[in-house]
This record gives structure tokens, C-alpha cells and sequence, in this order.
């Protein structure tokens, strides 16, 4: 039964002070989980000797919240178009707390694992409907702004990981990591119970939740994700994954094509087909990937531009980069203000041109740069991602009817992480190729990153001779 309440609703967007308080929960509960998606990287070394792993199997302590993330995004999505957004929320955070003492007691590998993976599952219900949520809080006139704050903690929260890391690390040990969000989420869930919306649209007729469906879903991405994930490996005498990986990738692709074709028989399918033939969904959905492909390619390369090339040191480095997130802060108000006057698809548009712009400028520093030479660089790439990534979510949410606000919102977090999914196998690739620390490797990185920001950049330009339907 969907949850909606004609006394908690507004037709469009809630009151003032309400809206206020929704925003303050969604803000908390996005962070915390996208947040937690990078986090624990500073801290695997002091992991894998405190618990006696190798580095290789710590890296699951990340890979473990990741996958369960991208494994559950689309079906909790479905699931809060029919039970209502409120509820899969506020379970997502309670599940994400509760593993969240897990994680901070946990005495062995085995156990930090499930407890990231279950914190994972409690993240998915939090970001699967966390767009959604904010379409019910914010009058449609104002979607725009609302998106611009949605999006501006994502992209914050996406790069500060080993900042906030490393902030708590200088003081405690790694189970504060975790500790830290039993309290934040006990806070998120009492507020949110009273300022979240209930949903306002009934399901569509036919609407069902099918457990072969999850299964499927399950089994794509994950299969998926591992065979990419040891394509990306490379052991001690520099061999990959081997056949293995290639086998597992292949099946996780033969899955897909039998999963995606089923979907294409169902009038609500979880994995939402039936958006992807809206034409601006699609175009929004491309420009998504491609972007946050570049992202990623560009944040990891960057360090080792800057260390191991330019020899600047941690704290040099980690101030220097802090130039983009910065941009962004900048930005994303600004094209949220933006949103509505001017076609999503310009302002996508000239944002991912800003950002492709930068990243060449990155990959073609001097030899001996200056602090200045690197800083505005990185200010052009977040002023770019900063003005794409509201207008893209935008149009991504807006797009499809008001009962499948649900789907549109898993795609939006699946879009995001297969991008960076993407974009971490083809790093991997180059670096296999070209070694990181002396400077070819990280430059073929950011070039490739430049080149994928120009694809997206032709997407989101595209949807300008593309009509947005209306409901």
C-alpha cells in the first residue's frame, strides 16, 4: 500500500517551514551516504594490519558498500513508488545507522565487510528516492533550486572522502569513521519522520514488484562489477584478472540482455526501459555516465600528477584539488537560479565544454607549473561540473510522469556510479599501460577524461532540438 496522507501533502511542494526541515534531512542523508562511499580509502592500510588482510582483499571493506549500492538502487526505487518514498528513506537510514555499529565493533575482516555491505544496502534506500523526495518537497518552479542543493551535496560530498578522513583519523582511531554516523542518523531519523513528504501520486495501474526482477538486477550489476573490478587487478607480476574476470564480465553482460529484453515486455519494469525512450531521459542519462566518467578518471589521476610529477606534497596537493569541489560550491547555486530561464540542455552544455576545457588544460601543464597555473585550471573544471550536473538532474527527474519519480531517481544514482564505475576500469587500463608516477600515465588519464566531458558535452547539447514532455 503506497504511503500517501491528503493531510500531510501538498499538490505542489510543501510549505515554507516544512520544506526547510525536508531539505535539512535530505542534506544529511545524501552526504553521510555518498560520503561513506570513499571515506574508508585512507583508512584501508591501518585496516588490513589491524585485522591481518592483504591490500587486496581490504579493498572489499570499499568495493562491499559500493556494489550493494549499485546492486539495489533501481529495485528500492521501485519499491518506493508503490510503499512511498517516506518510508524507503527513513528504513535506509536505520539500516545504515545499525550497520554503522556494526562496522565501528567489528574484530575481523569478514565481519567489517558485511556490516559495509548492509551500510550500503541502507545507503541505496537513502539515495534511491532522495531525488524523488526533493520533486515532492520543492513546487515545481522551484525544482531547479532544489536540484541545485541536492546535486552541490553530492558533488561536495563525492570528493571529500579522504579530507573528512583524514580530519578524524588525526584524532582517533578507524571505528570512529563509522561510529560518527550512529548519531547523525538517529538525528536524520527523527527529523524526517516528522518533515518528510508522504507520496502525493498512487502507483500506476499494473504496478508489482517482482523478486525474479530483483534477482536479475542483482546478478547484472554484480557480475558486472567483479569481472571489471578484477579486469582492473594486477598482481605482484603485473597479470590481470585473467580469463576469470573475462568470463564473469561476459556473463554479467549475457544476464543484462536477457534481463533488459524481459523488461521490455513489462509496462513498469524495474529497470526502467520505458524512460529510456524518452528521448531528452536518454540524452540526460548519456550525459550522466560520460561525465562521471571523466570525473573519475580526473580525481584519481590528479594526485599522482601532482605528487609523483610535480612533486607537491599531501597537504600542497590535497589544497590544490580542493580548487574544484570549491568551484562547484560556486556554481551550482548559480545554475540552479539559471534553471528554467535558460534550456537545461545550454547550460549542461556549456558546463561540460568549461569542463573538457579544463581537463585539457590540466593534461597540458608545464613542467614546472605554479600553485596559480594549477588552481585556475581546477577552478574551470568545478565551475563546469558545477553548472552541468543541477540542469542534467533536472531534466533526469522532471522528465519522466509523476509516478515514475521513483525510477527516475535510481537512475539518477545508477547513472553516477556506473560513470565512475567506468571510468575507474579504464584508469586501471591506462595504468597498466603507463605507469602512474612518471607522468605519462596520469596525462593519458586526463586526456581521456577531457575527451569523455566533450561526449557529454554533445549529449546535453543535443537535447536542445529535443522537446521535454509535459505532464
Amino acid at each position: 500500500m503506497t504511503q500517501t496522507s491528503p493531510q500531510k501533502t501538498a499538490s505542489d511542494g510543501l510549505p515554507s517551514p516544512q520544506r526547510q526541515r525536508a531539505m535539512l534531512v535530505i542534506i544529511l542523508g545524501i552526504a553521510v551516504a555518498v560520503l561513506d562511499g570513499t571515506i574508508v580509502n585512507l583508512a584501508l592500510p591501518g585496516i588490513a594490519r589491524e585485522l591481518h588482510a592483504s591490500a587486496a582483499q581490504s579493498i572489499w571493506v570499499v568495493n562491499a558498500y559500493q556494489l550493494a549500492v549499485l546492486v539495489m538502487l533501481l529495485p528500492l526505487a521501485s519499491l518506493g513508488d508503490l510503499v512511498g518514498f517516506r518510508r524507503i528513506y527513513l528504513a535506509g537510514v536505520a539500516l545504515f545507522s545499525v550497520a554503522s555499529l556494526g562496522a565501528t565493533f567489528a574484530h575481523s575482516l569478514e565481519t567489517l565487510i558485511v556490516a559495509r555491505a548492509l551500510q550500503g544496502l541502507g545507503a541505496a534506500g537513502i539515495m534511491s528516492v532522495n531525488a524523488a523526495l526533493v520533486r515532492l518537497i520543492f513546487p515545481s518552479a522551484q525544482l531547479g533550486r532544489g536540484m541545485a542543493i541536492n546535486s552541490l551535496v553530492v558533488a561536495t560530498a563525492s570528493v571529500a572522502g579522504p579530507s573528512v578522513a583524514a580530519a578524524i583519523l588525526s584524532v582517533a582511531s578507524w571505528p570512529w569513521l563509522f561510529a560518527l554516523n550512529v548519531p547523525l542518523g538517529v538525528l536524520v531519523l527523527s527529523l524526517g519522520w516528522r518533515a518528510l513528504p508522504f507520496n502525493t501520486a498512487a502507483p500506476a495501474r499494473g504496478s508489482r514488484f517482482s523478486l525474479l526482477d530483483v534477482a536479475l538486477n542483482i546478478a547484472m550489476f554484480a557480475l558486472i562489477f567483479v569481472g571489471a573490478d578484477r579486469l582492473g587487478v594486477r598482481s605482484d607480476s603485473g597479470q590481470g584478472g585473467g580469463w576469470s574476470a573475462w568470463l564473469t564480465l561476459l556473463a554479467g553482460l549475457a544476464v543484462g540482455a536477457f534481463y533488459l529484453r524481459r523488461q521490455t515486455r513489462l509496462s513498469l519494469p524495474l529497470f526502467p526501459v520505458d524512460l529510456l525512450r524518452i528521448p531528452v531521459f536518454a540524452l540526460s542519462m548519456g550525459t550522466s555516465v560520460a561525465a562521471f566518467c571523466a570525473q573519475m578518471l580526473s580525481y584519481i589521476a590528479l594526485p599522482f600528477l601532482l605528487l609523483d610529477v610535480y612533486g607537491r606534497t599531501h597537504i600542497q596537493a590535497g589544497l590544490l584539488i580542493t580548487a574544484w569541489p570549491l568551484a562547484i560550491v560556486v556554481f551550482a547555486p548559480i545554475a540552479g537560479r539559471l534553471i528554467g530561464r535558460y534550456p537545461d540542455g545550454l547550460l549542461g552544455g556549456i558546463g561540460l565544454g568549461l569542463l573538457a576545457a579544463g581537463l585539457a588544460l590540466l593534461a597540458a601543464l608545464p613542467a614546472e607549473p605554479s600553485n596559480l597555473d594549477i588552481v585556475w585550471r581546477m577552478a574551470l573544471c568545478g565551475a563546469g561540473f558545477g553548472l552541468f550536473q543541477s540542469p542534467n538532474n533536472h531534466t533526469i527527474v522532471s522528465a519522466p510522469p509523476a509516478h515514475r519519480s521513483g525510477a527516475a531517481s535510481g537512475m539518477l544514482g545508477t547513472a553516477r556510479l556506473t560513470g565512475q564505475t567506468i571510468g575507474a576500469v579504464l584508469l586501471a587500463g591506462i595504468f597498466s599501460v603507463w605507469s602512474p608516477h612518471h607522468g605519462r600515465g596520469p596525462v593519458i588519464a586526463l586526456v581521456l577524461a577531457s575527451i569523455c566531458a566533450a561526449v557529454a558535452g554533445v549529449f546535453s547539447s543535443l537535447r536542445l532540438r529535443t522537446p521535454v514532455p509535459s505532464h
